[in-house]
């Protein structure tokens, strides 16, 4: 429902309107929760809405659980938290459904049933998608439809949350702007789902707003955050000297044949690996690294239908390129954060009343590098666990109410970057694909808060592990398996197993 706030009703207040924020605002508002969701855009302009993969569930008759299960922990080399990935593989069959009944319209095959997709590291096809490539467009869309519709739920649009309200140790609202104008939404539970921090780099498949701001907010007031020096690569993206340049080429296309040529035209990968391993051996083509002399890199996808992918041409078109006569420039732009905000499998942080889901939050699933097409479904499944958790908290009484509207809670503070575009330079140089010691230190001067602590994970984890390649520790180190650096509120990195 779109109208004027009455802060002083919200049960839960959910930031962002991603797939992850829009799926956990729905879940409260259906189980009768007034719910305020905060977004920073107009709903439906989201990373989720940009995002190209499908939704990974075991849906075919060749496919279990327990086979999702293992791609997704072979993907995250030895790092995944088993619970968490079976979590996801056991719920997300049932998440497709109630997007299907909430009327999101997947791609059906010739005889009606769920067309199903092959995605690197996916030992079964399993993925399925809406419009082909535009699945994050069909998904958000038909979400913020139901979303703007609901009677229970608040949308407060062009909004930025500011500060988290804590109160005795537990978070009690969100502070935010509109414009210049502060508003102050006291809640039971604060459900954050602000997306990911791969905007901070120079070359991003991101939208700009996707700078880990969620992070640092509930960092500064006392959640933990984890498995920062993991950052994934997509590795085609689009390289373009007009428009488009970081446009995302979904590896879908790579599902349906497309292969990646050296300037020889010779294959140098398989297309379908892993995406750390593809995005490396990408990148080292590009820069001779791999004993090759340096190569642009380019994605063929003259034998690939375009009416799979209709919105992928259309973009690659507009930057002046013909998809179905030339190989396409393409390279690898920094895509999607494994790390985020430490949580259970509920969504909860280690601050009572604060939840956190989507690429914010880091429940280990991921672990090292991230099985395609996994967050979409982690959106839903966790989405829908973090509403259900929010929903457990203790209500506000109505003496707390008036005292955070008095202003007279603790608002925590963050600092803001002073110079962004310095930032996404530094981090592209220092902790890109290929990383050192050397470079790593110089994160330390950054005025940027989370900037300090990614170079921090990144000095300590001394190994070439998934989406972190440390050139001077190029092997993996088996002492690490299964090891989390976790942050508290000293800054300092402990190494934490989790089951």
């Amino acid at each position: 429902m779109m109208m004027a706030l009455q802060s002083q009703n919200a049960e839960v207040v959910v930031v962002g309107a991603g797939s992850a924020g829009l799926y956990a605002a729905l879940t409260t508002a259906r189980e009768g929760a007034r719910t305020v969701l905060v977004s920073q855009a107009a709903l439906a302009t989201t990373a989720s809405y940009w995002a190209q993969g499908g939704i990974a569930a075991a849906l075919g008759p060749d496919d279990s659980p327990e086979l999702h299960a293992q791609d997704t922990i072979d993907a995250g080399r030895q790092l995944g938290r088993e619970s968490a990935v079976r979590v996801l593989v056991d719920d997300s069959p049932a998440a497709v459904q109630d997007l299907l009944a909430l009327g999101v319209d997947f791609d059906r095959d010739g005889d009606g049933a769920l067309a199903l997709g092959l995605e690197g590291g996916h030992s079964r096809r399993r993925v399925v998608h809406a419009g082909g490539s535009a699945t994050g467009r069909r998904v958000t869309r038909q979400l913020s439809a139901r979303v703007a519709e609901h009677p229970s739920i608040t949308v407060v649009e062009h909004a930025s949350a500011k500060s988290l309200i804590v109160e005795d140790g537990r978070c009690v609202g969100v502070e935010v702007a509109i414009g210049d104008q502060p508003l102050t939404i006291p809640a039971r539970a604060v459900v954050l789902a602000t997306g990911g921090s791969a905007a901070l780099w120079a070359r991003s498949t991101n939208p700009p707003a996707a700078i880990g701001s969620g992070l640092t907010m509930a960092h500064h007031a006392g959640a933990q955050l984890a498995d920062l020096e993991f950052l994934q690569f997509h590795p085609t993206a689009l390289l373009s000297p007009s428009r488009n340049q970081g446009f995302l080429i979904t590896e879908a296309i790579r599902g349906e044949g497309a292969k990646l040529l050296d300037r020889s035209g010779e294959r140098f990968i398989d297309e379908l690996a892993p995406r750390d391993e593809v995005a490396a051996a990408v990148e080292r083509r590009i820069t001779g690294d791999d004993g090759s002399p340096p190569s642009p890199v380019f994605l063929d996808m003259r034998k690939i239908d375009p009416l799979l992918f209709p919105n992928v041409y259309t973009k690659i078109e507009e930057a002046g390129l013909n998809p179905r006569t030339e190989p396409i420039p393409v390279a690898p732009a920094a895509h999607y954060s494994m790390g985020g905000i430490v949580t259970d499998l509920e969504a909860r942080t280690n601050v009572p009343g604060l939840l956190a889901v989507g690429e914010c939050a880091c429940t280990g699933l991921h672990g090292a590098n991230r099985l395609a097409s996994n967050s979409l479904a982690e959106c839903a499944v966790f989405g829908r666990r973090a509403a259900l958790a929010a929903l457990t908290e203790p209500a506000l009484s109505d003496p707390l109410r008036t005292q955070i509207l008095g202003g007279d809670a603790q608002v925590v503070e963050h600092i803001e970057d002073p110079d962004p575009a310095a930032t996404r330079r530094l981090l592209w140089e220092c902790a890109g694909i290929e990383r050192s010691a050397e470079k790593l230190g110089q994160l330390a001067g950054s005025a940027n808060p989370l900037v300090r602590l990614i170079g921090a994970a990144s000095l300590v984890r001394e190994e070439t592990r998934g989406a972190h390649h440390r050139s001077d520790f190029p092997a993996k180190d088996d002492k690490l398996d299964f090891r989390h650096f976790v942050f508290g509120p000293d800054d300092s990195p402990n190494a934490e197993r989790w089951d």
